[in-house]
């Protein structure tokens, strides 16, 4: 399920056909017998009540949705500053420490952009495995000028580098925590009851195919927008790492 999420395009035509066939199923079992005038208000006040509440678990996924994008976005800027300032400490190394410590940033970096470009599983877990090894030679070289001299300026560094290490890892979280499931199926659950009812309670079925796809489209559209934006590399709006990127290009300039 979890996988779907990640192709919002899939869950747009799965969440169109599901609702379009959900309110034919309705049409249909409304054909086999006429309701009365009091049972038909009832059912569209049941309907009214559906619809106000699918709206509202809409429009509670989708700024579920937004914060957490905005989240992601906030953690790149964070993750850049983090390592931006770190390269500048490194300056209260030793020579040899700052050149070493100067260079393991420069490649964190370019895989942190990766880490943010790529959608391929496979590319995906080497980057995750370059960044765990430059992780540990980072804080092996500024442990180890540490524990040779103890002073201010360097464990300012050892402090700046713990911050480097760490956004990465908020970074990760965020990039890991999306809609639960159950949110999902609670959404689908009440767009097909919608869907139904809006069959069912269908005053005249002849001729009402395509005002029965309008309501589907409508929810699946805003299905795949939800997805899009909770979906942190399937989806078209997606987060570009344009502040580690803007770092790369000043740290490459002479």
């Amino acid at each position: 399920m979890e996988k779907i999420m990640d192709y919002p395009v899939l869950v747009f035509a799965l969440s169109l056909v599901v609702l379009w066939l959900s309110a034919q199923t309705g049409a249909y079992l409304r054909r086999r017998g006429d309701l009365d005038e009091g049972v038909r208000e009832d059912l569209g006040v049941i309907l009214t009540a559906a619809l106000t509440l699918l709206g509202l678990i809409i429009g509670f996924s989708f700024s579920m949705a937004v914060s957490r994008y905005d989240q992601r976005k906030n953690y790149e800027e964070e993750e850049a500053n983090a390592i931006g300032t770190e390269y500048a400490r490194a300056g209260l190394l030793p020579t040899a420490d700052a050149t070493k410590v100067r260079e393991l940033l420069k490649s964190y970096l370019n895989q942190r952009i990766l880490f943010y470009t790529t959608r391929k599983e496979r590319q995906l877990e080497q980057i995750d495995a370059r960044t765990a090894q430059l992780q540990t030679d980072l804080w092996s070289v500024v442990q180890a000028a540490a524990a040779a001299q103890p002073t201010p300026p360097v464990a300012l560094t050892v402090r700046g580098m713990n911050d480097v290490l760490n956004r990465q890892g908020y970074t990760q979280a965020a990039w890991w925590n999306r809609i639960p499931i159950a949110a999902w199926a609670l959404m689908g659950g009440i767009a097909i009851c919608c869907n139904l009812l809006v069959g069912y309670n269908a005053r005249r079925i002849e001729g009402k195919i395509r005002r029965f796809f309008i309501l589907p489209l409508i929810v699946s559209i805003a299905f795949f927008l939800i997805a899009d934006m909770d979906s942190p590399r399937g989806g078209v709006i997606r987060v570009h790492p344009q502040n580690l990127e803007s770092l790369a290009r000043s740290l490459s300039t002479p």
